[in-house]
Order: structure tokens, then sequence, then C-alpha cells
């Protein structure tokens, strides 16, 4: 019963935690508002609404027997009652002190469930701060009614708690209101979204079944002319044998002809059968796909809301900020009601919080100093957004301060060696800027709990770019800042581009192909032994993606084919033209986030299903752009591969139990141009080895039947397989799994949890 009573309790102050977190909200977004406004009849209104959620919140405290917060809130209820009544005059010190009460509130909420209330807090000191600044204020007297909840539940336990009637408006929003938690949400989503793969799969179905029936339409052709045969030899039966030593009797002859007739038409009856079933698979995969896209719609209707809806922290975050540095700063919010996937506004929440915290610290400048810049003493940070092209919102964080000091932002980057400075006598604007980005560049002069560890735009950039996004800035000195993010609305679905690479497929997001050409190969100029094509009067730098990725070469570009295929991205305003051996197609796709190990391979941001089941790697155009820049800045030309005799490809044998990491390693072999084979634990492994010859095997650890470090052994025990090269590649990273996998005789030990592709391949390259 006792554990019973507690579960209850923990769900009841979850669902308060919940409520109270809107209400919270509510009184910081008022009490910033109520600090801007003029307009008295606005005020009017706002002093209500916060007297609402006082209220409120008092009484969803006391059903959950919080009391301090049930006294914080009576205490605010008691204020704005006598601001409502006009018996009091709003001040500075009391706006002070009513935040210093949401904000206690607010670290009372966030405790556990468990702790919730136990706590010691300054409550009474907080009480009596306020009615202190209250009879200061009032005009002439407040009412007197200001005793804590405290002291009125021991005198009158039994009173019953006052309830103020709810206008018809809101009662109807409420009504119209259902809570849900996002998990479930989520949940539901994901459901939704792994019926795309079914739609695509039912799309691939009715393909293959129109194939099918062009198979028979070619069978039947060709069976018009196997029926005048059959005509020609029926009739020879019919007449007297002309020919008495024939080896076929008539017999014979004739059963044949009879089946060949059945043959014929069976054909034609299972052609009507198979047309009949192809018209049904067209007409159900098109109400599939009118049903699964309206509802998926649907669910990104649910999971989308207004930006600001998350963002209704930063008011108040600017206000206490700028008055703990001594700046006056104003926050304007500019297409606040504009929707966005509820998951990337909560993934960029904290990359917005730094810009906002960069433009107060670093942007804005004291007010003397604006002063004697000519500048208003209140300080503009200005956050808008709104949707852009091709299903993208656009976010623009901007301020009116000092801009960003590119000297010194060039100075500590020589200094971290982030750039070569005799490559660099001149620098450009353009190439200073994305160094703000590098982690552990920063221009504070000491780190404080607000700046100076480089980290805020470093992490801007990682979560922009982790969501398909773009960020770029523009700074003028002296006049100001602006960052402008791209984002895609939502992160279900989007169009990607599929493209063929040494036979193998990859796809590309189409918000960042500027466009795709077929050029000429003898279009592709060389300017300092780099490779460049022109492309509507700008010059810009060439290569194939399968040297961006790191693949085998081929022989693509000495193929005969006269033009060549190119791809021109753009990322963080750098454009690059990337040659393709094949432009497939441009579709719709579902994304499929990559596990942990996977999240961190070099240019592959996520995966996708095609029709027919294949995964196909999505391509992170940043990373490319970067990986290309690096490339492109060798000194050395490129040395096109000559191709004399198809090379003999290394054979390796991938060994692990986990089918996502087998498919991954397996993937990144190939790609490098390794011929593989997989089996699911070191006994088949062994099996395989006796029957097949391989030139290294790559293996997990913790596999059944037989562990990587019992296969190592008995491989190290075999005169005939003792020398072959063994990669352990596993989740165990301790000293002592190391230990003990070089001692059972392992060339090399790589743990999960540090997994890099480049070095993998590094590794398979030196043993090899």
């Amino acid at each position: 019963m006792e554990n019973a009573n507690q579960e209850f309790r923990e769900r009841l102050l979850q669902t308060f935690r919940e409520e109270a977190e809107e209400h919270i909200k509510n009184l910081s977004s008022g009490l910033i508002e109520l600090e801007k406004e003029q307009s008295s009849n606005k005020r009017r209104e706002i002093v209500e609404t916060i007297y609402r959620a006082a209220h409120s919140l008092k009484g969803a405290s006391r059903a959950v027997d919080l009391t301090n917060i049930e006294s914080l809130c009576h205490t605010v209820e008691n204020v704005f009652s006598a601001l409502k009544h006009n018996q009091l005059i709003i001040s500075s010190a009391l706006l002070d002190a009513l935040h210093e009460i949401v904000n206690t509130i607010s670290h009372i909420l966030a405790k556990e469930n468990s702790d919730m209330g136990k706590e010691l807090y300054p409550v009474a000191t907080l009480i009596t701060q306020l009615e202190d600044l209250i009879k200061k204020g009032s005009i002439p007297k407040v009412p007197t009614e200001l005793e804590t909840p405290l002291k009125r539940k021991k005198n009158n336990p039994s009173t019953p708690p006052t309830h103020h009637e709810t206008p018809p408006t809101v009662k109807l929003a409420v009504a119209n209101t259902v809570r849900i938690a996002k998990t479930k949400l989520d949940t539901l989503l994901l459901e939704v979204e792994e019926l795309l793969a079914i739609k695509l799969a039912t799309s691939q179905r009715t393909i293959d079944i129109r194939e099918a029936v062009l198979v028979l339409a070619k069978l039947i052709k060709a069976q018009a002319k196997l029926k005048l045969i059959q005509k020609s030899l029926s009739n020879s039966v019919e007449k007297p044998n002309k020919h008495p030593h024939s080896q076929i009797e008539e017999p014979q002859l004739k059963r044949l002809l009879e089946f060949v007739s059945w043959e014929i038409d069976f054909v034609k009856s299972f052609n009507c059968q198979m047309a009949k079933l192809l018209k049904s698979a067209e007409q159900d995969e098109h109400l599939l796909n009118v049903k699964v896209n309206s509802l998926l719609e649907d669910m990104k209707k649910v999971v989308m809301q207004p930006i600001f809806t998350t963002l209704q922290i930063l008011p108040k975050l600017v206000r206490d900020l700028a008055k703990e540095q001594g700046k006056n700063v104003e926050l304007i919010i500019q297409g606040a009601d504009t929707e966005i996937d509820r998951r990337i506004i909560e993934e960029m929440f904290d990359p917005l919080i730094h810009l906002v915290r960069n433009c107060i610290d670093h942007g804005i400048e004291k007010p003397d100093d604006r002063d004697r810049a000519n500048k208003p003493a209140k300080g503009t940070i200005t956050l808008s957004t709104k949707e852009h092209a091709g299903g993208h919102i656009e976010i623009l964080v901007s301020d009116d301060g000092a801009g960003i000091d590119l000297k010194q932002i060039y100075a500590k980057a020589q200094q971290l060696g982030l750039i070569n400075p005799r490559e660099n006598q001149s620098p450009k604007k353009e190439d200073i800027i994305p160094l703000i980005f590098q982690s552990g560049l920063t221009t504070s002069p000491m780190i404080t709990d607000l700046s100076g560890r480089g980290l805020g735009l470093a992490i801007v950039w990682e979560k922009t770019d982790k969501l398909g996004g773009l960020v770029t800035v523009d700074t003028h000195k002296g006049k100001g800042t602006t960052f402008r993010i791209i984002l895609p609305l939502t992160l279900t679905t989007f169009r990607g581009v599929y493209v063929r690479v040494l036979n193998r497929q990859f796809l590309l997001p189409s918000a960042q192909i500027i466009q795709c050409l077929r050029i000429p190969k003898m279009s592709i100029k060389s300017i300092e032994n780099r490779p460049v094509i022109v492309w509507q009067k700008e010059t810009l730098a060439f290569i194939t993606l399968a040297n961006t990725l790191g693949l085998a070469q081929s022989a693509s570009n000495d193929s005969p084919r006269e033009y060549q295929l190119i791809l021109i991205l753009e990322a963080s305003g750098k454009r690059i033209a990337f040659g393709v051996d094949e432009i497939l197609s441009e579709e719709d796709v579902l994304v499929k986030n990559l596990n942990k190990q996977a999240a961190h391979i070099r240019n592959i941001a996520g995966a996708t299903l095609r029709n027919n089941g294949q995964v196909v790697p999505i391509l992170n155009v940043a990373d490319l752009l970067r990986t290309a820049c690096i490339l492109l800045a060798s000194p050395k030309p490129v040395q096109e591969y000559k191709p004399t005799a198809e090379p003999v490809k290394k054979s390796i044998l991938v060994v692990e139990d986990s089918i996502t990491s087998r498919t991954l390693l397996k993937g990144i072999l190939e790609s490098a141009g390794y011929q593989v084979s997989t089996a699911v634990d070191g006994l088949e492994a062994y099996t395989l080895l006796r029957t097949k010859a391989f030139d290294l095997v790559m293996s997990d650890v913790d596999m059944p039947k037989m562990n990587g470090f019992e296969l190592t052994e008995k491989i190290r025990a075999d005169k005939v397989y003792a020398q072959l090269p063994i990669v352990l590649v596993t989740a165990l990273g301790s000293q002592e799994d190391r230990e003990r996998g070089i001692e059972s005789g392992a060339n090399a030990y790589m743990a999960k949890s540090s997994f890099d592709q480049s070095n993998l391949l590094e590794i398979v390259r030196r043993l090899l």
C-alpha cells in the first residue's frame, strides 16, 4: 500500500512539474513585458495574466503540499492584486524582487521529485523583502491580508481554497488542449516514419511486377513466331509421312505440339492475370502513398511548434546577463510564431543561448563606451526567424555592438597554430571569419561562467552542421554582427540526389547542391597544378567525389566518355565542383541516424533506405568541402591513376556478432577497395579460414561460441595462419583488455569508443 501511495505521489509531482513549468514561463515573460510596456491598457492585461499564473501555481503547489512555492506564489498574488486595484507603484526594485522569487521557484522545481521542497531556501527572507517593497510603494495602503499559507493552515486548516472563475475563452482553450509526454509523440512519429519505408518497398514491388509484365510481353511476342512453326508442324503431321526414317514418332510430335499450344495459351492467360495484378498493385500503391503522405504531414504538424515556445527564456536571460555586466540591452524578437520541428529547436536551444551570450559579452558595449561611439545607451539584440525556400527556416541573431575584431581573431589563430602566417600574408575577411568557430579559439582575456573557453561558437557550428544546416557571419567593426543560420523545418524527410561513384551509391541533400553540370572533360583546366572549372564567370576548384571520400582509385576519369558529370556543392559560403560517375535521381528520403560508433565518421551524416532495401550513406556536405580543401591544398599535383591491369583486391574477414557494426565495418573496407567476407562469431570465422584464404582478420572480442581473444589464440596456434594479421575492434577499452589482446597475439587493438575511419584504414594499410 505504501509503495502504491509513493508511486501515486511521484506521478502527481511529475504532473505538477509539467504544469508549473508553463506557469513559470508565463510569470517570467510577463515580468519582462511589464518592464518594457508603456501602455496602461496593455499593462493591465499583463498584470491580469501574471496574477492568474501566480494564483494557479499556488493552487497546484498546495495540492502537492509544496508549502515553499505556495507561500511565494501567495505573496506574488498579493502584489498583483494590489497592482490590479492601483494600490501599488511598479519600481525596478519591486521587479527585481519578483524575478528573484521566480528564480527561487525554478530552483525548487529543478530538484528531483523526492527532493522537491526539502532543501532550505530563503523563502521567509524573500517574502519579507517583497512585503517591505509593497509598503514603500503602496497607494495609500496595501490590503493587510499578507499572512503566509503556512500560518493560515495552522489557524484554519479547513478553509477551502479560493478559486477565481476562468473566462469562457480560457476554458475553451483548456478544453481543446491535451498534455502528452514528448517521448510518446516521438515514438509515434518514429512509427509513422517507418511507414515511409513500407511505402517505398511497395513502390519497388509494383516496379518488379511491371518489369515481369514487360518480360511476359516479350515472351508473347516471341511465341507469335513459335505459333507459325507449330502450325507448320501440325500440317506436316496431318499429311502422310514422307520421311519414314524420321527419328521422332508421330504420337510424340503430336504431344509436343499440344504442349506448345497449351503453353502459348497459358502464357496469354498468365499475362492477363499479371496485368490485373499490376493494376491492383498500382491502385494499392497510390492509395498507400496518399495515406502515408497524409499521415506523415499530419505528424509533422504535431511536432511543429512556434520557435518562441522553446526560447521563452531568452528575454529573462538577456535581462539578467546584461544586469550582471552593467549593460543596458533590449532583446527584440521577430517571427516568434514561425513554426519548426520541436526536435530541431531543442537541439538548437544551447547554440542560440551561446549566440545571445556572445552578443552581450563580446558585442554590446557598456553605456559609457556606446556614448563615446555616438550610439544609444541601450544596445539591441535582434532574433528574427522566417521560413526560407526549400522547406528551410532562417534564423538571424544580430547585435548593434562593436563587431568582431578580425585582427585579434587572426592573431589568436596564429598563436594557436590554426593557420600558417607565411601562407596568409594578406588575410581576407572571408578567410578569417570561419576561424571563430574553431574549438579553443577565444579573444576573452579571462575564463568566466559566461565565456572564455572558446567552445560557444564551436558548439553553434557543430549543432548546425549535425542538423544539415548552414551558418554564416556578417560583421562590421563598430556597427555590429549578424549570425545567419539556415535549418531544415523538419528532421523527418528531405529531398536528396542519388549519385553513383565507383559502382557505389551516395545521397547528397538537394538544398546544398547549387547546380548539376555536364561539361566536356577538356573544360577542366589546371591552375598551379590544381584542377579547376569556370562556372558563371567564377573559377571553382574541382575534385572527384571518389578522391574526396578516399575510395580506391579507378579509371573513371580516364574513361572513353568525353564529358564529366559535376555537382557544385556549397557550405558556409564555400563552393567546390565535385565529379561523379552518374547522377541517378532526386527523391524524398527518410533519414536514419547512425549509432554512436558510426556517428563520428568523416563525410557521413546518416543513411537512408532505397526502394529495394539498399542502405545508402547520406554525405555531409560541410565535411566534404573541408576534406576537399585539405586535399586541394596539397602542394603536389594530383596524380591521375593509369590502369594497366585489374589489381588483385586484398581479402579481409570481418568477425562481428552485431549486424550494425558488421555492416559498418564491411562498408568502410569495401569502400576502400578491399574484398570483405563476414562471420558472426569466432567459430564461424575459424571455419571460413580453413576453406578460404584471407589477408587479414578484423574481429570483435565479446561474441558467443568463440570470442575474439580465443579466435586470435587459435589462429596463432595454427602453423598455416600463424602470421595472419589480426585487428581487434571492440567496445572493451580498458588497459587490461588491451594487454590481453596483445598477449593473445593481435597485431592491433582498437576501441569502438574512439573509433575513427581514417585510423582504421591506416592500420589495415600498414599491416597489409
